[in-house]
Formats: C-alpha cells, structure tokens, sequence
C-alpha cells in the first residue's frame, strides 16, 4: 500500500472514551453531592503520575475520603457504570505508579479517556490560577470546568493548544522521520508543530515542515485527531507530499549551492560509529536549503550545532527515511536523509 492511500485503521490511543462527560450536571450541585456518595476518585500528582494496580490498570479511590461532599479543586469526569467519576491533584502518591505515556496503549476505553481528560484539565487549572483578563486570583467553578476572576467575575476556560503532527512522504513509499539530539537511540518521530494565531492548519503544515527540515510540502489532508495534554494540545493529524524531491547523492559528494544559499553538505550515513544500519547507503539535501549553514562542533557532550549569523544552537532533529525498516543516527550538523 503506498502511503498516498494511508488511512487510520482505528480511533488514536488518546481518543478513545466510554464515558459520558454528563455535562449538564457540572453546575447542578445537588445532583454533584448525591453522586459523591458513591463516586470514584481518580488521584493525579504533580508529575501526571496515577497510582495503578499489578497489572497496570488504573487504581480508583472512594471519593468520600476526602469529605461528604465535593471539594474545593476536584473535577467532575463523568459517569462511568452509573458511578460518578472526579479526579484531584495531589502533591504525595503513594504505591505503584505510573503515567498516561506509559499507559496509553494499555487502559481500556474508559480508563484511557479518564486519564486523558484528568491530566489536560488538571494542567490546566495548575496554569490558571490567575485571571488572563485582569490578574486577579480566579476560583475553580462548574465542577471544575471553567474558573470564575475574584475581581470581576469574568469566566475563563480550559485552554487547548492546536497542533499538527505530519506525514511527510515522497508520493510512494518513503516517510520522513526526525529525532531530538536528547532523545534514546533509535527513537524517532514524524514532524509536529504548534498552530499560530490566525493560521489555518493547512498553512500551518506547509510552514512547520518548511521551517524544520526546508523541505516544501503539498497535498495536506486531515486524517484524525488526539488530545496531547503534555501540557494542553490536541494533535491533527496529516499526511502530505514533499516537492520538490530530495535528491539522492554519493557519500562523499557535497551538494551544489542554489542561488543565494549558504553551503550544504551531504553526510555520510554508513559509519558504524553512529549506528546505521550496514544498508544505508547514501544520503541527501534538499536541492534548496538556504536556512542550513555549514556547521560546527561545540559543547563537551560532543553535539553538533548549527551557526547562523545571529545564533547558536543545536539542531531540533536529524532526519531519516524509511522504506522497509528503521535506521538510527546519532545527532548530526545537517538535517540528513537516508535510505534503507
């Protein structure tokens, strides 16, 4: 199947939920109190950690070890089995645990869609303890779902940030992957990026990919989404061609300037030393990159950086594409590409 007919076969991790979020019962208080009685308590600490069981399910308590009645800072989830669902940040937890990136492909659908909601709104309230509007101290309201501003009364909700993660492919049946210098060996990831204001996902693919590895792309469709709550964000989902096509040369050649760019280099990708598979073969950069400058090494961990006139810093990834399995890079100078 070439990656032009990629479709999602099954709902994101992340997205998947069998719980109403019954929200007509946020500000009704009586109906709130009566289901506390017997209500489940989802406990979350500072570092988005969950206490769980043996074997890895998510552990409830009963709501009423913290009252008779809800309290200040918890958050109204929703009913799951006709048992009312609140979760509550908490600075010590004790026993097993574990967090939502660890436990994301294991919970059922309603673990996953509690824990998911838990964390983004638990976030959430950690940032907005003071009204955006006047900067008064602001009180939890609606059962946890919007704050009221101490001052003015002005209502303010939770905020998601919008962000594209992206499919870049030649049109056949090569991807394009990138990594953090900081990340483990032989971790990668396609390309992602944070939607500006006044921006159309639409534009906001085409720039984020042009601004990370130079490379234009076209085609952009939309296949899904997935909240992301590290911190807030909700995830969209693209796949998109990338034109004009890298072109492929040899190890040791360089690529000719374009016009008016600066030198780039192609860097050879069989040393043993960096971890490529012996199949790796050849290189290459976009036939135009005028942002990539030639590089130097610098720092005593021994990471490349890129220079620019005006700044220093590292490279945000090192890319590889794939065709019939992995290949590993260390960090490189140049946002490099490789084939299997």
């Amino acid at each position: 199947m070439s990656v032009n007919d990629f479709q999602l076969t099954e709902t994101p991790l992340l997205s998947r939920s069998s719980v109403g979020r019954a929200e007509e019962l946020r500000s009704d208080a009586a109906a709130l109190t009566t289901g506390w009685a017997d209500a489940l308590l989802l406990r979350v600490n500072s570092r988005g950690q969950v206490k769980v069981s043996p074997e890895g399910q998510l552990v409830f308590a009963e709501a009423t070890e913290l009252g008779p009645e809800p309290v200040r800072g918890a958050v109204f989830l929703g009913i799951r089995e006709n048992r009312h669902v609140w979760a509550v940040r908490v600075s010590l937890l004790a026993g097993t645990l574990s967090e939502l990136r660890m436990l994301g492909g294991t919970l059922d659908d309603a673990d996953a869609g509690l824990l998911t909601g838990a964390v983004a709104i638990l976030n959430w309230h950690d940032s907005a303890g003071f009204s955006a509007i006047d900067g008064a101290p602001s009180e939890p309201t609606m059962s946890g779902w919007s704050r009221i501003s101490t001052s003015t009364g002005h209502e303010e909700f939770p905020r998601t940030d919008p962000a594209v993660i992206c499919l870049v492919h030649d049109g056949g049946d090569r991807v394009l992957l990138a990594r953090q210098p900081t990340w483990p060996q032989r971790r990668f990831s396609i390309l992602a990026g944070f939607v500006e204001a006044g921006e159309s996902l639409e534009t906001c693919v085409v720039r984020e990919i042009k601004e990370e590895v130079g490379i234009d792309v076209h085609s952009v469709r939309y296949l899904g989404s997935q909240p992301w709550p590290f911190p807030r964000s909700v995830m969209l989902a693209s796949p998109q061609s990338a034109t004009p096509p890298l072109r492929f040369c040899s190890r040791t050649a360089r690529s000719p300037r374009a016009p008016g760019s600066r030198r780039t280099r192609c860097v050879p990708l069989s040393n043993s030393a960096t971890g490529v598979r012996k199949r790796t073969r050849h290189c290459c950069c976009p036939a135009r990159s005028p942002s990539l400058a030639e590089c130097s090494r610098a720092g005593s961990n021994k990471s490349w950086v890129r220079q620019q006139p005006e700044r220093l810093y590292r490279p945000s990834a090192c890319l590889t594409w794939l065709s019939d399995g992995l290949v590993a890079t260390l960090p490189s100078p140049y946002f490099t590409v490789g084939t299997t």
